[in-house]
């Protein structure tokens, strides 16, 4: 009897393990297929046996959700209305299993990017309210911001909060709002700083006259693109806020909860930064707010605010102190660029050209694909046209050097490409013509500046 009912319990495990070889084998098989027809976008084919290995064998690979998230999406949207509620809820479905079974890549948590998708699609496919599409991307931000990355999506998240508080909505007060905004834009900028290392990795070698390998250029290739996109979305992030970050409205708001939070150093430097960027540093709560700040936490943040208090109090050696202060606090080389930048563009409001130049050739030696400062310096350059040169020809000769600083903005830094080529062209449109070449007979010579700019240029050939 023992005897038999071994033999039995055997030829069901065996029974088992061949219906489950045999389901695994046929899971590989539907895989193969549908993957390759998925490859070519043929989703209709790739329909029926991805459908296959989806139910069967949900753990079997990633491309179940990766190419599953194509095959529905085109799905929907050749389907006839009376059958994309059905679709529509299959496709928020395989986020949720996507993320059951293929929570991480590589051991890396991908949970963030997974349910940003979830809540873009919601948005996309008119799914849900919009509260509800905002609080899945705010779950996607809370459980896990590393991987929630997507520049279209971090700005989504905003903007669905942002239409919900102009919408009247009672959940979301303007304070919310404005600390929404400062970590999306702290969020936006990690991103950013972490595309412009991989960057000027690739920027120095090129500079050394280092050929770069096939991937080099790939990679290049790629972070500009990322780099563009995450410039747009902060513009239009910025430009959003700007409506409702006027001192008007942050004066009163800072000053109602600055008692509740004037231990709190975060709140302290996100309320000292909204004020600074909107030009409302002249507030006697501005000073309260950096004092408090400095007092809490001496940083590098709340140093340059100092400098720029005593800037404005017309102390300009104090104020470079705390400038310098601020720099040699800062540990982190990207951050510091941007202390060096902001220093550099005081200087040039206060009239104080070769300075601003100078700390924005600073701020370059930390993060070579730093743009917006050479930028800067075309703008300085063309603004001295009319200083530098004894002749007509001579001065308008700088709009040549102020172009070339242009140019090589966008050649560095391709967020501003567009804006860096426009300037260019506008400075080569003040700058002598061909025919002034001719009349001068100057082609090919070299005109030396001994204005502050220094440096030569060449006259171009005709």
């Amino acid at each position: 009897m023992k005897r038999a009912l071994q033999l039995v319990l055997g030829f069901i495990f065996l029974s088992g393990t061949l219906v489950n070889a045999q389901s695994n084998e046929e899971c590989l098989q539907n895989l193969s297929i549908f993957a390759e027809y998925a490859k070519v976008k043929n989703y209709t084919a790739a329909y029926e046996p991805w459908q296959k290995v989806r139910k069967q064998c949900p753990t079997l690979n990633v491309a179940i959700y990766s190419y599953g998230e194509k095959i529905l999406s085109d799905r929907l949207e050749n389907a006839a209305d009376a059958d994309k509620a059905a679709i529509k809820s299959d496709l928020l479905a395989l986020y949720d299993e996507w993320v059951t079974n293929f929570p991480t890549r590589r051991n890396v948590n991908k949970v963030g990017e997974i349910l940003s998708k979830k809540a873009q699609s919601m948005l996309d496919y008119e799914m849900g309210s919009l509260e509800e599409v905002y609080q899945s991307f705010d779950k996607a931000f809370t459980e896990d911001s590393e991987s929630f990355t997507n520049p279209k999506h971090l700005y989504n998240y905003f903007k669905t909060l942002y239409d919900m508080y102009k919408a009247a909505n009672a959940n979301v007060s303007m304070e919310q709002l404005f600390n929404k905004y400062e970590e999306v834009s702290e969020k936006f900028e990690l991103e950013s700083t972490n595309l412009s290392k991989q960057l000027d990795k690739i920027l120095t070698k090129e500079d050394a006259g280092t050929a770069l390998t096939s991937r080099e250029t790939r990679n290049k290739k790629v972070y500009e693109i990322n780099s563009k996109a995450i410039g747009t979305y902060i513009s239009n992030l910025d430009a959003i806020i700007a409506q409702e970050a006027t001192c008007e409205n942050l004066v009163p708001l800072y000053q109602r909860n600055f008692e509740a939070n004037k231990t709190d150093a975060v709140w302290l430097k996100r309320a000292a930064s909204r004020m600074d960027g909107k030009e409302c540093s002249d507030d006697p709560l501005f000073v309260t707010l950096v004092e408090a700040l400095h007092n809490l936490d001496p940083s590098a943040d709340s140093a340059y605010y100092l400098g720029l208090l005593n800037d404005k109090s017309g102390n300009s050696e104090d104020a470079l102190k705390y400038y310098e202060e601020s720099i040699a606090l800062e540990t982190d080389n990207y951050r510091k660029a941007k202390i060096l930048y902001k220093i550099a563009i005081k200087f040039k409001n206060a009239g104080r050209k070769s300075s601003a130049r100078s700390y924005a050739q600073k701020a370059l030696s930390y993060q070579p694909s730093f743009g917006n400062c050479y930028l800067l310096i075309a703008n300085l350059y063309a603004s001295s046209a009319n200083d530098c040169g004894n002749t007509q020809f001579e001065k308008r000769a700088v709009y040549w050097k102020a172009a070339e600083m242009a140019r090589k903005a966008g050649a560095v830094d391709a967020s501003i490409k567009s804006l860096a080529d426009k300037t260019a062209e506008s400075y080569m449109g003040r700058a002598p013509s061909k025919t002034d070449i001719f009349t001068e007979g100057n082609e090919g010579q070299v005109i030396t500046f001994s204005c502050w700019i220094g440096g030569s240029v060449t006259v171009p050939k005709l």
